[in-house]
């Protein structure tokens, strides 16, 4: 598709360079709400390796709203905690997990495939007839003419022609090595991790035997990891020594002295190599995460060391965060200075998730006496301290930070920031999510008058009523209120006791859907 071919000068609404989780997610969002968007990508399909293997319940409640949380039930495990085990393989602790949904009505941690997701996500986003996905395109420029409109240069590389589109915005979801973040003179800064690791994925139709949880080598020596990510499929992650590389690792008789504590008994003629590379674990975040009609996503924004399994939820929560606002916007419902929260709420919270797994990795493989302490006096005993076990295995994140989308108190304890639950709303199957539709919903206990309700309709808003000792107003209560307005992406707004003064700050929100 070129300039010409959409009409001349009219520029498409969105255009997305990079179709991995956090460009479909955003490109499947904005048809939902009508907007038209082009997705352009350098691979013909779904790139074929695996990549991450963790999403928790938030993310998985974000799948549910693009409509494959079904098809994604039958390609995931649930993971049931977290194991400590020091050196020898001796467990310094155990934080078990029974596998129980959270409070968004999914399993809090799940082990996947990432090809078999990215085509989940994939032939779902056929169902928007307002998205277009190209394959086999390299983007080589993206720039801004002042007037909001963006132009990208590609180029097919099945004809080796070049192309251009018009744009009025750009999504750079691509990548670590992103050419969009290059275009708008964003740079990354370096959070001091930086780890040469050794990827292993095995298949066996053999049980390997193992306890089905996530292990964790904690050895300043050789830090590991282990997970089971599938009926057959396994994960295995190794710190790289000095002068180590992928290339000694290439065959399973070579990787039998890393693997033998997992595979005890079990034929090596019944392992199959699925994969062996090397990864270079960082952590960084962009200094700047928009430059006026460009935004990064995903890995172009953030990079994380993958010992808490965040590195695809992140990217998954900017295609959340930003794309109810981009569809308001366009519809001229939302003024476009709310584009800037987009930024403002997003980095805190990647760069907060980012020290978390820095910390953690730094625990694994951290040398000295300081490592030592922590591997065999404090951790054995983690599990024992009052509410440590439950913040451990507790998939909730950070609170958004204050915006003008975050009616945040500075002090005063808050829902703002926070995600509202999905919970159920009675003794059946509905829950929040079926009744939010990606509007702004207002939650309450109380009962609103005829006029209430009709300027929250007319502002596009949904109302849900918390009926006594439901799970809904025993949120509320944590948060010392009696209503909460909650956003498109979960998110609540604001939160209070005066329930006229949360109808009239909603703001009015009713794009078009396809």
């Amino acid at each position: 598709m070129s300039a010409s071919q959409t009409g001349g000068p009219t520029p498409i609404p969105v255009v997305i360079v990079g179709a991995g989780p956090a460009g479909v997610t955003a490109a499947t969002l904005l048809g939902q709400y009508g907007v038209e968007c082009l997705v352009l990508d350098r691979w013909d399909g779904v790139y074929p390796q695996p990549r991450a293997v963790h999403l928790d319940d938030e993310v998985y409640r974000i799948l549910a709203r693009l409509g494959i949380a079904e098809a994604f039930s039958l390609v995931s495990r649930p993971t049931l905690g977290l194991q400590l085990v020091d050196r020898d393989h001796r467990v310094l602790a155990v934080f078990h997990r029974e596998g129980d949904a959270g409070q968004h009505g999914y399993p809090r941690a799940n082990m996947f495939d990432q090809p078999e997701l990215e085509h989940l996500l994939r032939v779902n986003l056929k169902s928007q007839p307002t998205v277009t996905l190209r394959g086999n395109c390299e983007v080589t420029d993206v720039t801004q003419d002042g007037h909001g409109r963006v132009r990208v240069d590609f180029t097919d590389s099945l004809t080796g022609e070049p192309e251009t589109v018009l744009a009025t915005y750009v999504l750079g979801c691509d990548g670590a090595n992103s050419i969009v973040r290059t275009a708008i003179g964003s740079t990354m800064e370096d959070l001091k991790f930086e780890q040469r690791w050794l990827v292993v994925d095995v298949s066996s139709e053999v049980e390997l035997d193992q306890w089905e949880g996530v292990h964790q080598v904690c050895d300043p020596h050789r830090a590991a990891t282990y997970m089971r990510i599938g009926t057959s499929r396994y994960r295995w992650e190794f710190q790289l020594l000095e002068g180590e590389a992928a290339d000694d690792y290439g065959s399973i008789d070579a990787l039998v002295p890393l693997l033998s504590p997992w595979i005890r008994g079990v034929p090596r003629e019944s392992l199959g190599l699925v994969r062996v590379a090397e990864y270079t674990f960082r952590a960084q975040i962009a200094d700047r995460w928009r430059d006026r009609n460009i935004f990064l996503l995903g890995d172009a924004a953030h990079l994380t060391p993958p010992f808490i399994g965040q590195g695809l939820c992140a990217g998954v929560r900017d295609s959340m965060n930003l794309s109810w606002k981009l569809a308001g916007v366009l519809s001229g419902d939302l003024s476009p200075s709310v584009l800037d929260t987009y930024q403002t709420e997003r980095k805190p919270h990647a760069r907060a998730m980012i020290k978390l797994a820095r910390l953690i990795g730094a625990a694994m493989s951290r040398g000295g006496k300081a490592g030592d302490v922590l591997r065999k006096l404090i951790a054995p005993r983690l599990h024992l301290l009052p509410g440590l076990r439950d913040r451990i295995l507790d998939s909730e994140t950070p609170p958004l930070t204050r915006s003008a989308l975050v009616h945040r108190p500075a002090l005063a304890r808050s829902l703002a920031g926070r995600l509202c639950p999905n919970a159920r709303l009675d003794d059946g199957d509905a829950r929040f999510d079926d009744q939010a539709g990606g509007r702004f919903v207002l939650v309450t206990t109380e009962s609103l008058t005829p006029q209430q309700r009709t300027l929250l309709a007319g502002r596009g808003a949904g109302l849900v009523e918390a009926p006594p000792k439901s799970a809904l107003r025993a949120w509320l209560a944590t948060g010392r209120t009696t209503a909460a307005l909650v956003r498109p992406d979960y998110t609540v707004m604001a939160a209070g006791r005066d329930v006229a003064s949360l109808i009239d700050s909603t703001p009015r929100f009713a794009p078009t859907p396809a």
